[in-house]
């Protein structure tokens, strides 16, 4: 709330007049543009700033977007489902945008975060990596310590038992899988800690682009899974980053 006392400092001493002030509050608040209102009081009530989904957005509505929420927050900015197309556009208006061509996400550093507590990314086949990565960058840029295990299928369960002990150090556990969607509850059953599920839309016909697997996790036997939307990387992400800030207080 440092920007409040800001302006109320500059109302007091005349460099603002009411209506300014007003309009500066406002802005704290919500901001409109043509074809958005930006959650601008979100980093305050939430801890993080609202995130841009980029899918179905024109390139410039995008990058107006982006500009305004850099000016607004003191906080780094996260952009979600951007192509390649996207980040070129973007990196010509905003020199210092990062682009991850794997998570498809885009961000803006505007300080280094403190990471804090232990979020571990599991996923089932190589062909999960971009939702896991998704899920993975959302995590980071909230400052979070993010570590990964890839190509963790039930189909070789050795290869996850042979990392228990980053599964048992962990606060939080993110299991991404399509196909029949076993890894959480294999997970699950082997740790105390909560086990946020992401199903993908990886696998074939049966598999319905992800339905299939998201019905295996609702319907999991194992205690402690939540279980996200199919393919919603940035979901689990945001989650377990609320549910490990918790657990290292």
């Amino acid at each position: 709330m440092r920007m409040i006392e800001d302006i109320l400092y500059k109302l007091q001493n005349n460099e603002l007049n009411i209506g300014d002030a007003v309009k500066e509050i406002e802005k704290r608040y919500y901001y409109e543009l043509e074809y958005a209102v930006l959650d601008t009081n979100r980093q305050f009530r939430k801890g993080f700033p609202e995130v841009v989904f980029c899918q179905g957005k024109q390139k410039d509505q995008i990058i107006s977007i982006l500009k305004k929420l850099i000016e607004l927050s003191d906080n780094n900015i996260l952009a979600t489902r951007a192509d390649l197309d996207i980040y070129k556009a973007v990196v010509q208006e905003i020199p210092d945008a990062e682009f991850n061509s794997m998570a498809n996400t885009i961000i803006i550093k505007k300080r280094k975060p403190t990471k804090i507590g232990n979020i571990l990314v599991v996923s089932a086949g190589t062909a999960d990596l971009p939702i896991a990565e998704e899920a993975a960058v959302t995590a980071e840029v909230m400052g979070n310590n993010v570590n990964k295990l890839y190509d963790m299928g039930v189909a070789g369960l050795h290869r996850l038992l042979a990392h228990s002990k980053e599964l048992l150090e962990a606060n939080v556990i993110i299991a991404v899988a399509g196909m029949d969607g076993a890894l959480p509850s294999v997970v699950a059953g082997l740790v105390s800690k909560p086990v946020i599920a992401v199903p993908t839309s990886v696998g074939y016909g049966a598999n319905f682009s992800g339905l299939s697997a998201l019905l295996t996790m609702l319907n999991s036997c194992s205690p402690g899974i939540g279980v996200v939307n199919i393919d919603n990387g940035f979901g689990a992400g945001y989650l377990a980053s609320t549910i490990n800030h918790l657990a290292a207080k």
